[in-house]
């Protein structure tokens, strides 16, 4: 008798299922709860009780793209509004290689030294050919994953303005409810524009690097305006001279600026994220800046105007997706592409017919 057989009459003799029974079973187990209603109320509750699986599915669901989600989705963002706009949404850019994802882990592990739960919405750059991303935040942030007080949820920047999810503000909104005081986001920064990040956020940190041309380039107006501190980072070793030359380059940079209009003036400091140095200077410049902005009511106006923001984007956003879900328009797309191929229309004569279909 064969090992196979041997072990078949075993399990039969003994009524244990096969591993290929009991593999099958789990599948079709699995399968059968995707397709159980959702209990958005149960989800809610869940969520609102500070439960991560619970978050993590709710993060999931809104950023599905299936139609049946984006009811339960809505209801999930409305159940979860109450419990909104508690959180203080830090914003965190910088070039590939300037040390984003070892920054967040030294941050965040100082926040929650600090007793402060910190939710981290890491967005990984997805290919624009095949579309994918390899969502590698998690595994650049081995010490931070593994802390009870730290959520991390890395999603694929898709086509989105400044590498920013496409689902991004209300994963803020659901982190807020489920309890995180402290929300990092971090951005693709391939040189894309960062207003969709900096619409969203309280407080915008550039992180700089010595020696590699930044501080030329950060002489140009732009994401320098939008930064409310910059760090020059990977102060360390025998890139400490570098870091502080750089420094003082960046602050004779920023005296072209105007201030902002609370009156604070964007600082310019030093880290080394790689050996924990630096970091309590930045949480304090943070916490100085939220301070300021509050008691000026600059915080609460800017909110304001962040809101008004998404207002218009979603609504911009909606009409896009109503207007190429039309089979109509998606026929009479394909028609003028071909007579744009031929040379038998322009793009604008074809924008103009169908946009009045």
């Amino acid at each position: 008798m064969s090992r196979k057989e041997s072990h078949k009459a075993l399990t039969e003799k003994e009524g244990v299922d096969s591993p290929e029974i009991t593999h099958a079973t789990s599948i079709a187990k699995i399968k059968e709860r995707r397709k159980e209603a959702i209990d958005v109320p149960a989800l809610t509750k869940a969520l609102l009780e500070g439960h991560i699986a619970a978050l993590s599915r709710a993060i999931t669901l809104i950023e599905s793209t299936q139609k049946k989600h984006r009811k339960i989705a809505k209801q999930l963002i409305e159940s979860c509004l109450p419990y909104a706009n508690t959180s203080i949404r830090i914003g965190i850019t910088g070039v590939p290689g300037v040390g984003k994802s070892t920054f967040i882990e030294a941050y965040g592990n100082y926040l929650t030294q600090q007793q402060n739960k910190v939710a981290v919405l890491a967005v990984d750059p997805s290919s624009s050919v095949s579309k994918g991303s390899i969502l590698g935040d998690k595994t650049r942030m081995e010490e931070l994953v593994k802390n009870p007080m730290v959520f991390i949820r890395p999603s694929a920047s898709g086509e989105s303005l400044g590498g920013v999810a496409r689902k991004t503000r209300e994963a803020i909104l659901l982190c807020e409810a489920a309890g995180y005081p402290i929300i990092l986001i971090e951005t693709v920064g391939v040189g894309q524009s960062e207003t969709a990040v900096h619409s969203m956020v309280d407080f915008f940190l550039l992180l700089k690097l010595a020696g590699a041309g930044d501080e030329l380039q950060g002489i140009k107006r732009g994401i320098m305006e939008m930064a409310d501190t910059i760090v020059i980072n990977k102060a360390d070793g025998e890139n400490i001279k570098a870091a502080k030359a750089a420094q003082l380059e960046f602050k004779r940079a920023l005296h072209l600026y105007r201030e902002k209009e609370f009156g604070w003036k964007p600082k310019v400091l030093v880290c080394s994220a790689l050996n924990n140095e630096g970091i309590p200077a930045i949480h304090e410049t943070i916490t100085s800046y939220i301070a300021q902005a509050k008691e000026s009511g600059y915080f609460e106006k800017k909110r304001f105007e962040q809101n008004k923001h998404w207002l218009m984007q979603t609504i911009d956003d909606r009409l896009k997706s109503k207007f190429y879900n039309r089979k109509t328009v998606q026929r009479a797309l394909q028609e003028q592409l071909k007579l744009l191929e031929t040379g038998k229309t322009t793009p604008f004569a074809a924008a103009e017919y169908l946009l009045g279909l």
